[in-house]
């Protein structure tokens, strides 16, 4: 199937035709005349699956006939909502490349950054609006978003969204627009928080699942290290001495540990950067930025900095920690080996983590090839390590004293 087959107009076809793209992908074969039909939709896909052309586009060809606005100027007419700044960017460029030949106007708001210039772009009018969900709302509060005439709401990365405890920003917009809107759903995976979202906002919606949730690419060589929780850092800088070669994405479950991996790697001479919630929008995209031209080759990251970044050429990925959410490693590994190219997945496991890489294994249906020849093995008998706070609580309900401290007291009477 060639994308003319979808119906779609010659602006479009010329742009897409330029970025390189001859072939929908299954993603998009499937839900372009869907939303082209105005249905609403549920659509599960991993991030790597062309999801964001398969709503850019026929959103765009919806928007085609009346894209030049009467004077009282342009309203907004579809929105797509998105969890993080580096996917709610990366959608916009998306927006921008197959619109170009048209007049169809985009924006993209976010937090972080001034909101002045972002007021500024809204007050000329447009046509699209792609936002963060707190940015959103605040600009809705001083009225300078009105969504009063949308058409199509899209909620990208919707179990992303509802794990960043986005669900009552998310019901909130969903009101804030017109009743009769198409709704167009998309996610990683469909637990049961986000069936449960559909099931209240959605009007009759078709499903579209590609590829099952668990898929794991078959490029992909799946490496599991059993290590003491101590001698992680020391069993990365051995890997990376000894084996790991190439571009390098680290996952680190917190903010605190990536910083502290960073560290340690720039001391021992890397060429390392790093992005979490806690680093300005401009320190994220310079790290990226920084990656993808290669002037550095270690990027270590939290999964929600790193969701829905689009990096060519990643050879490796480090799961310094288990993700405790059997699909965040699914999502993880899945940025090496796209487009036909190989990868490799190493993951260090402490004693703590060990029923983590038991729920993996039953969603991937794959048993991880464990590797035990290295220097800083686990002991098979290894408790995880229980840390106890050493404050007691006082055995007295507060404001209440203890006999013997009433004793002492010298009264003055």
């Amino acid at each position: 199937m060639s994308f003319k087959d979808l119906k779609l107009n010659r602006p479009l076809l010329r742009a897409i035709a330029e970025s390189g793209y001859n072939n929908p992908t299954l993603v998009q074969e499937k839900t372009i005349p869907l939303v082209l039909d105005k249905k609403d939709i549920i659509v599960s896909a991993q991030t790597g699956t062309g999801k964001t052309a398969a709503f850019a586009l026929p959103i765009l060809q919806l928007l085609f006939d009346r894209q030049d606005a009467p004077k009282k100027g342009k309203t907004i007419k579809a929105l797509i909502v998105s969890p993080t700044r580096e996917l709610a960017i990366q959608i916009e460029a998306n927006f921008k490349t197959y619109s170009s030949y048209t007049n169809l106007r985009t924006t993209v708001v976010y937090g972080g950054t001034s909101i002045e210039p972002q007021k500024e772009i809204l007050t000329k009018g447009i046509d699209i609006l792609i936002a963060t969900p707190g940015r959103l709302l605040d600009l809705h509060k001083q009225d300078i978003v009105n969504l009063d005439y949308v058409e199509t709401l899209v909620l990208d990365e919707a179990d992303l969204m509802l794990d960043m405890g986005f669900i009552d920003d998310v019901k909130k917009i969903e009101r804030l627009c017109t009743k009769e809107k198409q709704i167009l759903l998309f996610s990683a995976t469909i637990p049961y928080k986000v069936e449960q979202l559909a099931n209240s906002i959605l009007n009759a919606p078709e499903r579209v699942e590609v590829a099952q949730n668990s898929s794991t690419s078959k490029q992909v060589v799946q490496l599991l290290y059993y290590v003491p929780k101590r001698n992680k850092i020391e069993l990365c800088l051995h890997l990376l001495r000894n084996t790991i070669k190439g571009n390098i994405l680290i996952f680190r479950r917190t903010k605190f540990g990536v910083d502290k991996l960073e560290k340690t790697l720039l001391k021992n001479g890397y060429k390392v950067d790093s992005i979490h919630g806690d680093k300005s929008q401009t320190g994220r995209q310079d790290a990226l930025n920084k990656f993808r031209k290669g002037e550095i080759n270690i990027l270590i990251a939290t999964d929600v900095a790193a969701r829905g970044i689009d990096i060519n050429d990643l050879d490796v990925v480090v799961n310094f920690d288990l993700p405790n959410v059997p699909e965040t490693y699914v999502h993880r590994i899945g940025r090496t080996a796209r487009a036909g190219k190989k990868g490799i997945a190493y993951s260090f496991c402490s004693a703590d983590e060990k029923s983590y890489v038991q729920t993996i294994q039953q969603l991937i249906q794959l048993q991880l090839d464990i590797i035990e020849d290295h220097p800083y093995p686990l002991d098979p008998k290894a408790k995880p390590i229980v840390h106890k706070s050493k404050k007691t609580g006082s055995k007295h309900r507060k404001g209440r004293k203890s006999e013997a401290s009433k004793k002492k007291k010298k009264r003055w009477y």
